[in-house]
């Protein structure tokens, strides 16, 4: 697979990476760990070399999981993981504090089975803790060796601004795709002129790009979708629209509607690599044979059309989700 630079920091990752979180959590029940962990060996063979996960995920299964997986290949593969919730848990309050950053890290070390994170980020800005002691904490981190780069998730401009000062970012993983294109309008100037890469989460709108979701589709009880605004029934039969454009130019293209998305995302920067998750083994090499996938002039102009035409409805989360992402 096609190797990325995420901004200049120096940090390569395949162009497409692996987002672990629903193996462990999220999307209904747990996939089984030896199914689990042959799709992330899976995924290594087929040359991603770029595993996302967060203590948040189970919390902790997921690291351990990953842990366990990549043991074999660790030299051979970049671990990105995440700290900034109480205890672990998403559910409960944030807690960015560098006491709290340097028992997290001690503790992914071992889950992770390794003796360095590669990438480290905070996963929502902790409006209680001044980011330049987060962005200090993890360069204390780094100069120790145990962690590698630095990187923040859904923060603003002024957050980035302010912590890449203390300690440069490698990366910015934010969610970004088709239907959410937000971060365009002022993330993507202050990453270019700050050389820091970008992750884009949800890639493939949470599963809804993949085309195989309509407005029939019924999800699990514990799958967090059924929270989700954007995947109302109602939401779900408005959208419809957006993939049925998408599926008339990946039939013609002879691909799949999901690796339409990735490409597409792909073509914007040469420093974005996205991190589609699945817990399916043939989803996985469809979403991985994207990276070879190039998008003509034409056919990104037929998107770009198709978008500029088509209001998506509902709102990407709850409301009191929302509030967490950092302006």
């Amino acid at each position: 697979m096609q190797k990325r630079l995420l901004g200049t920091s120096g940090l390569e990752v395949s162009a497409i990476g692996l987002g672990c979180m629903g193996l462990s959590y999220g999307y209904g029940p747990a996939t089984d760990k030896d199914e689990a962990i042959r799709l992330i060996r899976a995924a290594f063979e087929r040359g991603v070399t770029f595993f996302d996960t967060a203590e948040a995920y189970g919390p902790f299964a997921n690291e351990e999981l990953v842990g366990e997986a990549l043991q074999p290949v660790r030299d051979q593969v970049v671990i990105a993981t995440k700290f900034g919730f109480q205890d672990g848990d998403s559910n409960k309050g944030q807690d960015s504090r560098p006491e709290r950053i340097r028992a997290v890290v001690e503790a992914s070390l071992k889950r992770l089975r390794t003796d360095r994170i590669d990438l480290f980020y905070q996963h929502r800005v902790d409006q209680n803790v001044p980011i330049e002691d987060v962005a200090g904490a993890v360069r204390d981190l780094i100069a120790e060796g145990k962690v590698k780069h630095f990187g923040m998730s859904e923060a603003g401009v002024q957050s980035i601004r302010r912590a890449h000062a203390v300690q440069p970012l490698a990366a910015l993983q934010s969610e970004y795709s088709l239907w959410w294109r937000e971060p365009e309008k002022e993330i993507f100037p202050l990453l270019e002129e700050l050389g820091i890469g970008f992750v884009p989460f949800s890639p493939l709108g949470k599963g809804f790009l993949t085309g195989k979701i309509d407005a029939g589709t019924r999800f699990d009880d514990k799958d967090f979708r059924n929270l989700v605004p954007r995947f109302t029934q109602q939401s779900r039969q408005a959208n419809q629209v957006l993939l049925d454009r998408l599926g008339q130019i990946a039939t013609a293209k002879g691909i799949t509607t999901g690796q339409i998305a990735l490409a597409w995302l792909l073509a914007q920067k040469p420093w974005i690599t996205p991190i589609p998750g699945t817990t399916k083994l043939h989803r996985m090499e469809e979403n991985s044979a994207a990276a070879d996938v190039s998008l003509t002039t034409d056919e990104l102009s037929a998107i770009n059309s198709a978008l500029s035409n088509i209001e998506i409805q509902g709102a990407r989360y709850p409301e009191h989700l929302q509030k967490r992402v950092d302006g």
